[in-house]
């Protein structure tokens, strides 16, 4: 699947600036990092499954490597919170992140795919 899209580059560097925000703001110290109104899961899943949905999209046919590299990515991410001493890390936050990006990722595929069979039709 190749959907046409006619931004694509941009679609990419949305991609990696997000994924660079998502990776500042859990290095960052704990006093420097930004605070949404949600619960702190609910906001790293929503993050991630951002981050999935326009990896997806930027790079729909390479899925798959796009979910292992951002599934290892939220524990290598994770991980460099031992570098701060103010934050904490943990393999929950890690599996948090994990499964928005794969929610994410999922999302976005099945969208490509009713709108590549809704152009076909």
């Amino acid at each position: 699947m190749r959907p046409h899209l006619p931004h694509a580059r941009w679609i990419k560097l949305s991609a990696w600036l997000l994924l660079a925000l998502c990776i500042a703001a859990t290095v960052v110290p704990i006093g420097l990092r930004p605070h949404a109104m949600l619960p702190p899961n609910a906001d790293r899943a929503l993050a991630f499954a951002a981050v999935g949905a326009l990896f997806a999209l930027a790079y729909p046919r390479q899925w798959l490597a796009i979910a292992i590299f951002l599934v290892g990515g939220a524990f290598a991410i994770e991980s460099t919170q031992f570098l701060s001493p103010s934050r904490h890390p943990s393999f929950s936050d890690a599996l948090v992140k994990s499964a928005g990006a794969l929610v994410g990722i999922a999302a976005m595929r099945c969208v490509m795919i009713v709108w590549m069979r809704s152009k076909s039709s």
